[in-house]
């Protein structure tokens, strides 16, 4: 925990210098127990900025493979994964989607907070595409608020493909928590989907993206 706090105080400040944040909305975030950012996903930068900016830690996971890349490039990207506390996970965890939502729910469970990008893979277009019931169930199973979360600006900084990120501006909006409950403590699939519907909606009225009616079939995250 030394270590990740030492290298979030470097990355944070270079963060700050480099895009020049403006957050609206942090009182939004609950500071104590478990809740879930549900985020828009624009660009690899988004879990990276959101943890940096957010009133409290906030959790996300990141794929192993991150963490093993060569070069400068690599050690940009593993300062920064460590520096805001991001859970590595196996590529093979990290496609089961099960497997993840159980990391994410042992996180919530711990009264934490857990980020989360419902659409699945970064956005190639600017739109923000139907959302993956997986953090429906997520809400529904722990109880934890959903704060929904709008990135802007960082597709510009590190479009995808870029090496690096180039400096510029960048603003995060936290919206009013959005609270769900399974009648039955059973989140059911309907509900689930509802729930998804209803946290993409809030993000997209945070985030002004124009909406795709489908699923992001991207691979890359």
């Amino acid at each position: 925990m030394l270590v990740h706090h030492s290298t979030r105080l470097i990355v944070a400040p270079l963060a700050r210098l480099l895009f020049r944040p403006t957050v609206e909305g942090r009182a939004h975030v609950p500071r104590r127990g478990p809740v879930i950012l549900a985020a828009n996903h624009i660009s690899a930068l988004d879990s990276i900025i959101i943890p940096l900016v957010a009133p409290r830690p906030v959790a996300f996971l990141a794929k192993q493979e991150y963490y093993l890349r060569p070069g400068l490039k690599g050690r940009v990207l593993r300062t920064c994964l460590t520096g805001v506390d991001a859970i590595p996970v196996p590529r093979a965890g990290y496609r089961s989607a099960q497997a993840a939502l159980e990391l994410a729910l042992d996180v919530l469970a711990r009264g934490r907070a857990f980020g989360i990008h419902p659409e699945g893979s970064r956005s190639r277009d600017g739109r923000i595409y139907r959302g993956r019931t997986g953090v429906a169930w997520l809400a529904l199973t722990s109880g934890a608020p959903v704060v929904p979360v709008a990135v802007l600006g960082t597709d510009r900084i590190q479009p995808v493909g870029a090496r690096l990120p180039r400096p510029g501006r960048i603003t995060v909006r936290f919206g009013p928590p959005l609270r769900f409950a399974a009648p039955d403590g059973r989140p059911g699939g309907a509900l689930r989907r509802t729930a998804t519907d209803e946290i993409m909606a809030a993000i997209r009225t945070l985030s002004g993206q124009e909406p795709a009616a489908h699923y992001n079939e991207f691979s890359a995250g």
